[in-house]
């Protein structure tokens, strides 16, 4: 019976992968923590691996990979990609493989809540920004630069330790730092091509940490994969304003309850 429901958990998180785009790494881990009583650590390294399987098979069959601007990829994993090898080697060697529960859980937490109110706002902001770099013209290219390669550097070590942000996060950077250069489908390809190495890379390393329970990942997949196929089929058919302030407001009501567990 727990079997059954490790997979329906993971159909419905999939589900919503495939039809908003963000939540394998969002809704699993406090599913696992909260839900099925897993230490933090364990699911944060179970959840990576669940998050690149699942985000893998819904890009593929959404089909959204066109367009990705792989200059702008290069400059975020020349951020997240040693960040992410740096933070393991530190969990490795100062933490025993993984940090405190209570300070994961916080950590977890606050991810949750700022990934909460990234959710809902992040296409609202798209107008404004635009605006703003037109007004700038050409005087911010190499500050664009810096903070591509800074922002992808924070990603790195965020998703590394709490499995949350690799979609979120670096779709609101991306539209923040280049709202004249990534049209809407090169922003979503961009953000997806990246965030599925830095997860499988933060995957590979806790499973070299031991965080990794591979029967449980084999259940959440039974049902993720044919969840996320039919999250994105259903993609276009149910309002997804809707779908992201509901997955908006239980992202927030469980970084809540870690914060204050």
């Amino acid at each position: 019976m727990t079997e059954l429901a490790y997979s329906l958990a993971g159909a419905l998180v999939g589900f919503l992968v495939g039809m908003t785009g963000v939540g394998g790494g969002s809704l699993m881990a406090p599913i696992l923590v909260l839900g099925f009583g897993f230490a933090p650590a364990m699911a944060i390294g179970t959840d990576l691996w669940f998050a690149t399987l699942t985000k893998s098979v819904g890009g593929i069959v959404h089909r959204r990979f066109g367009s990705p601007d792989w200059k702008v990829i290069v400059r975020l994993a020349l951020g997240s990609v040693p960040a992410a090898i740096v933070t393991l080697f530190y969990l490795n060697s100062e933490q025993g493989g993984s940090l405190d529960a209570k300070l994961l859980m916080k950590l977890l937490g606050a991810m949750l809540v700022l990934t909460a109110i990234i959710v809902p706002i992040k296409h609202i902001i798209h107008s404004p920004v635009t605006l703003l770099r037109r007004k700038l013209g050409a005087r911010v290219g190499t500050v664009q630069v810096i903070m591509t390669v800074v922002a992808g550097a924070v990603v790195g070590c965020l998703v590394t330790l709490t499995s949350i942000g690799a979609g979120a996060l670096v779709a609101l950077v991306l539209m923040l730092l280049y709202p004249l250069r990534l049209s809407a489908k090169s922003l979503v390809g961009t953000d997806i091509v990246h965030a599925i190495p830095l997860a499988l890379i933060a995957a590979v390393g806790h499973s070299w940490l031991g965080n990794v329970d591979w029967s449980l990942l084999g259940m959440l997949l039974i049902g993720s994969v044919p969840g996320v196929i039919a999250g994105s089929l259903a993609a276009g058919r149910v309002s997804e304003t809707w779908v992201r302030l509901t997955l908006a407001a239980m992202l927030g009501f469980s970084g809540m309850k870690m914060l204050l567990a």
